[in-house]
């Protein structure tokens, strides 16, 4: 079953710890369930980290055949399933940027901006080049933390349990994150700004 093309009708009558326990059952159903309800989230995280959308799916897909290969093992209240999903993709596209990028498959170009003229185009991808750059040199965990913290605008604390660390070790990530930004892109600053909020 290719869990990435699963009908999006969920139930909303469960929530996903009693998902879970059906799970523990065998319950297929209960699977799906917290498949279509977990999976674009899973793939979209994957996907700021990776910017590959190949192994954006698969990492989205094994984090999610993970849970059901290991439902029996799951404590209900020790923590939240989105938390452990996070962290399983989080971990897992780590472990894939630690390989020798040749290993990769190749990135999929950004698809342009059908609203924005051809010079607009250009130069913004251009900046995004170059923030993805910067990005690409940074440490795995600091590209993490980053991505948690500001396109899923997640707090420390949320971050620190899905990184399996502590808050003042993510706020030390991100503060170094920050800074090697900033070094990084100290002469496109503006243009990188710029691009963001057009």
């Amino acid at each position: 079953m290719d869990i990435m093309r699963v009908a999006s009708q969920g139930d909303e009558s469960w929530d996903d710890d009693a998902l879970l326990e059906r799970m523990k059952a065998d319950d297929a159903e209960a699977f799906r369930i917290l498949v279509e309800r977990h999976v674009d989230r899973a793939y979209a995280l994957a996907l700021r980290i990776l910017r590959n959308a190949a192994d954006a799916e698969d990492v989205a897909q094994e984090a999610l055949v993970k849970a059901w290969t290991h439902r029996s093992a799951w404590q209900a209240g020790k923590a939240r399933f989105s938390t452990w999903l996070y962290r399983v993709v989080v971990n897992r596209c780590i472990d894939l940027q630690r390989m020798p990028r040749s290993a990769w498959i190749e990135e999929v170009a950004e698809p342009a901006d059908p609203g924005a003229d051809a010079v607009t185009t250009i130069h913004r991808r251009e900046v995004f080049e170059r923030l993805e750059d910067a990005l690409d040199h940074m440490p795995a965990q600091q590209r993490a933390a980053l991505t948690l913290a500001y396109f899923d605008d997640l707090g420390n604390a949320a971050i620190a349990e899905i990184l399996g660390t502590t808050v003042p070790a993510v706020e030390s990530l991100l503060k170094r994150g920050r800074q090697g930004l900033r070094t990084r892109l100290k002469r496109s600053e503006r243009d990188v700004r710029q691009a963001l909020v057009t």
